[in-house]
């Protein structure tokens, strides 16, 4: 039987203009792998704990001594719990709250000349990580579009030098997504 690929879109919530992403993944990927294809589709570093949820179901590392129930990732295949229309979350960093609302778009044949992940498309540069969420991200926004911005100093120490949060690359991302995922 060919392989089954998922098409998904991955957005972060909250945030305008959207910060988003469109990859292709094997269907029959954990949400561990998965995991790992939103944080370097999206350009975060894995710094900070994540969950899923999909149908009301958390999903995410268990912690014995946490207080947050989550079934474990590495025992769910995306096939078993996704298809073709299905919507569900990814958080990430618990303090700042990047939620992630995915969806499945397609469910297609696998290309066997192909290698996956892959990255189709996405828009806008990740926020930078302890910027304090979508609010953060706004305030930074705002400073950096604007050179009297009374934040504009303390805010750009946030970002590296040269951050220009319009710039996304898909081809880059799909290299990285090949290397570590």
């Amino acid at each position: 039987m060919p392989r089954q690929i998922f098409q998904l879109k991955m957005s972060v919530a909250g945030v305008r203009p959207p910060v988003w992403r469109r990859v292709l993944v094997p269907a029959g990927y954990t949400l561990d792998r998965l995991h790992r294809v939103v944080q370097h589709a999206m350009g975060w570093r894995d710094c900070h704990l994540h969950s899923f949820e999909i149908d009301a179901v958390q999903y995410g590392e268990p912690d014995p001594d946490g207080d947050l129930v989550l079934h474990d990732e590495l025992d769910v295949r995306l096939d078993a719990v996704l298809g073709k229309g299905s919507r569900f979350s990814y958080t990430y960093d618990f303090g700042d709250w990047w939620e992630h609302d995915l969806v499945v778009e397609d469910a297609l044949t696998a290309d066997p000349d192909e290698r996956y992940p892959i990255c189709l498309d996405g828009e806008w540069a990740c926020p930078p990580e302890g910027i304090g969420g979508p609010v953060g991200y706004h305030a930074l926004l705002a400073a950096l579009s604007d050179p009297t911005h009374p934040e504009r100093v303390m805010l750009s120490d946030w970002v590296a030098d040269g951050f220009d949060p319009t710039f996304f690359d898909p081809a880059v991302t799909t290299t990285l997504l090949r290397r570590f995922c």
